[in-house]
């Protein structure tokens, strides 16, 4: 039996925004080998300057990542999209060990084959330094963002 993530392609608007929430939703959980398993076991990713492939280097970059990055919280829109094809612009924001709070903006361009996996990635990514008082995504960090939480837009982000 083939793996399968729906929604599948090829994408509607509808549908490709429930493939960004529920990778949204994926991020904010924290966990890596859930969230690996949304990309095809040979996945190619470009994160910053980093290029890698395949689930086991996925699920290593993620464990490094969020070991650094506390207090994670992620919102993804949809920017763009075709049939097998999504453009995401995104925010996060996070606390360095030292407590210095940091917003990263971000764009994605995701690639899924027929199955719903998404199986390349590129992400651009730039921090920059808040104040926690700059803060703007406020949620409880054990469940995904709720429905009535601003986007990136009503943000104004």
């Amino acid at each position: 039996m083939s793996e399968s993530r729906p929604p599948l392609p090829p994408f509607t608007y509808e549908s490709a925004v429930k493939k960004v929430r529920a990778a949204e939703d994926g991020w904010n959980g924290g966990n890596p080998e859930k969230v690996s398993l949304a990309y095809t076991a040979d996945s190619r990713w470009r994160n910053r300057s980093m290029i890698f492939q395949g689930r086991e280097a996925i699920v290593a970059f993620l464990k490094r990542k969020w070991e650094h990055e506390h207090e994670y919280r992620l919102i993804k829109e949809i920017w763009a999209h075709s049939e097998n094809r999504i453009a995401v612009r995104f925010a996060y924001e996070y606390r360095n060990a030292s407590g210095s709070w940091f917003r990263a903006y971000g764009n994605e361009n995701w690639e899924f084959d027929e199955n719903g996996l998404m199986q390349v990635r590129h992400a651009s990514i730039n921090d920059i330094a808040i104040q926690e008082s700059e803060r703007l995504f406020h949620w409880d960090r054990s469940a995904p963002r709720p429905a009535d939480h601003p986007g990136l837009t009503e943000l104004g982000l």
